[in-house]
């Protein structure tokens, strides 16, 4: 059966959301999967239809959500769809909003050094499907300080001083796998191959269920 992902981007131009969102929609497709691409978040109102997809990329730094439509996003995420993304789009979305940032497990602080820092980059879940293949690698972007939910599995992890913050983890909210990568300031950083395995592999593991 045909998998189906909806990618809704917009918010801070910053962040290249569009050209973002390109680049994960081209992904999918060539995986099998029927996306669906939205540049509006009253996409999250149809708690129906969001219930028969398999996955959702929200791509949407800063900006607010109206009442029913985060609900909407809740609802379909607690129901079983997955929900999978990076940097800002969605660990920068909605700063009001403290459910949305539970769901995520995180929420970003600072970027300490601005937007080009070159650091490590280190997995410390070998084993996990989402990291197959990805051996430790640099990148130069911005380095997320983040608050993060300490019941997230994290999969790989940065360093600030002593300071060790994740990078990358997974968590469940209700029946949905939720994935959220900090890499991925621009397209250019999303196509590096550390950071582009890292965060499509997280893509197709969101969109898969749970067995039960």
């Amino acid at each position: 059966m045909t998998k189906r992902a909806l990618i809704v981007w917009g918010g801070w131009e910053g962040h290249e959301p569009k050209q973002v969102t390109d680049i994960f929609a081209e992904f999918l497709r060539k995986n099998g999967f029927e996306v669906e691409v939205s540049h509006t978040l009253d996409s999250f109102r149809d708690v129906e239809k969001l219930k028969k997809l398999d996955l959702i990329i929200p791509e949407w730094t800063m900006g607010t959500i109206e009442k029913e439509q985060l609900q909407g996003l809740l609802a379909a995420v607690e129901g079983g769809v997955g929900i999978a993304g990076v940097h800002g789009g969605m660990g920068d979305s909605f700063r009001q909003e403290c459910d949305y940032q539970y769901m995520v497990g995180g929420q970003w602080v600072s970027h300490p050094g601005g937007d080009t820092i070159t650091y490590d980059v280190k997995i410390v879940d070998k084993k996990h499907v989402i990291t197959k293949g990805v051996k430790d690698f640099k990148v130069t972007s911005e380095q997320y300080f983040m608050h993060v939910d300490p019941g997230n599995h994290v999969l790989a992890t940065t360093n600030f001083g002593e300071i060790v913050m994740p990078v990358a983890w997974t968590k469940h909210w209700g029946k949905g796998r939720v994935y959220y990568s900090s890499l991925g300031h621009v397209a250019k950083t999303v196509r590096e191959p550390g950071p582009y395995k890292l965060i499509t592999q997280g893509l197709l593991w969101a969109s898969e269920k749970d067995k039960v």
